[in-house]
């Protein structure tokens, strides 16, 4: 009933970002939808009493007629072992409710806590953020990433992150790695170390 989500963060009961969620949802209704008049967030999101204090997350589910919210107290998931795995075929190019592909491939994580997915040959995100890798002197995001994310999106703009192409082999010209969503914000993370934290065996 509803193939697209928006995940939004609810700090203290204000939504963050309101406008790069905006903007995705606009492409969204542009691109499946055939519309350029889709629902409008700032009057459709009233956060309920219950979730106006700390960090919520909200999924804010849709079509192209209707909606629906649902609330919940947001905890982060530890994440510090990603397992590389290919998946050339996937697509999520709009952040769909619809997750079997990527739930299939986070099948095959082994001992890691996440997996990060390279699509034809090129390094992508991981099941359910965007990922950013240290040089020494930038932080670089795959430029071909299989979700454009919100956060990923204003970092880009604001120029905290740049982007490139990243093939596995890739890896040994970084140091450490932050994953990124609209619930984990690049400022706050501690830096994982790439070495012994990201796993390359029987997988491309």
């Amino acid at each position: 009933m509803y193939p697209l989500v928006e995940t939004i963060k609810i700090l203290d009961g204000t939504p963050m970002h309101l406008e790069w969620h905006q903007r995705r949802m606009d492409y969204a209704f542009h691109v499946l939808f055939g519309s350029n008049n889709p629902m409008q967030l700032k009057e459709c999101l009233l956060v309920e009493e219950v979730f106006t204090s700390g960090v919520v997350k909200c999924r804010f589910l849709y079509n192209d007629k209707t909606y629906k919210t649902e609330f919940s107290n947001y905890v982060c998931r530890e994440i510090t072992s990603l397992q590389l795995v290919e998946g050339n075929a996937i697509d999520y190019s709009h952040k769909y409710t619809n997750r079997k592909m990527l739930t299939d491939l986070l099948d095959r994580r082994g001992v890691a806590d996440d997996i990060l997915i390279v699509r034809d040959g090129l390094i992508t995100d991981t099941s359910f953020t965007n990922i950013v890798f240290f040089n020494g002197n930038f932080w670089v995001t795959p430029s071909d990433p299989l979700l454009e994310g919100t956060c990923r999106n204003r970092l880009l703009a604001e120029g905290v992150i740049v982007q490139d192409n990243i093939r596995p082999d890739d890896l040994s010209l970084y140091t450490s790695y932050r994953l990124i969503n609209a619930m984990m914000d690049f400022e706050g993370q501690t830096d994982i170390d790439i070495d012994g934290n990201i796993f390359t065996n029987n997988t491309i």
